[in-house]
């Protein structure tokens, strides 16, 4: 399986521990959880990532659409993480027709222990944690107002905040398992499509046989 590696917050090349320092390093960010990105998609890719957080102290999720939307395939996988803090985030990438318009769209779910700063970069936010844009989203549309787009995750309805993003892409966030959920949809409008019944399964919990792939996202395997 080919995998590239990169900062997770910055897309950039990342150093690997040697005697002088014992984590993953980027000359932007210093030290950090490095991102790894399979660059083919399948079945048998996605099950090798599986095992790779299996093998964590802390099993992460990995959060896809199922059923798929119509049109839609699975198109990507990346993990962030190393042999010595093990898995922590994970990250599904989806492609489809944009639900508007019905040109290509792309959604990016992402699940993040605190910290890590994939999810952020993505989403195209500062910072690695979105607690501070979630606080002042919620504060802007007051203790009455509800979420921007309600899913279900794992069983359970989930609602999604929208985070102010660049305008080439929406960018929602929650909470799931205790963890960071990000839903980040390029262009903007593809958003939409988590307006309608969208539900999240952890595939490390069961991958569907049916699960439809294709070819590689350009934003996961990207600079965005």
């Amino acid at each position: 399986m080919g995998v590239t590696v990169s900062c997770p917050r910055c897309a950039d090349q990342v150093r690997k521990p040697d005697l002088m320092h014992s984590n993953w390093r980027c000359d932007n960010c210093g030290d950090v959880q490095p991102f790894h990105v399979a660059e083919h998609i399948s079945a048998e890719i996605v099950g090798s990532v599986l095992r790779e957080s299996a093998s964590a102290r802390e099993r992460m999720p990995l959060w896809g659409p199922w059923p798929l939307p119509s049109g839609w395939t699975v198109t990507g996988v990346g993990w962030a993480g190393d042999d010595r803090s093990g898995v922590r985030a994970t990250a599904l990438a989806c492609s489809g027709p944009e639900p508007l318009g019905g040109g290509p769209a792309d959604l990016l779910f992402i699940a993040e222990q605190p910290g890590v700063g994939l999810g952020n970069r993505f989403a195209g936010i500062p910072g690695t944690d979105p607690g501070h844009l979630l606080s002042g989203t919620l504060a802007d549309h007051g203790p009455c107002a509800g979420p921007h787009a309600k899913i279900k995750v794992g069983g359970h309805p989930t609602p999604l905040w929208c985070v102010e993003s660049p305008e080439d892409r929406s960018a929602y966030v929650s909470e799931a398992k205790g963890i960071w959920l990000y839903a980040v949809a390029w262009p903007a409008s593809a958003g939409y499509l988590l307006a309608e019944h969208v539900v999240l399964d952890d595939l490390s919990e069961g991958v569907p046989p049916e699960l439809v792939f294709g070819a590689p996202s350009p934003y996961l395997h990207g600079r965005v």
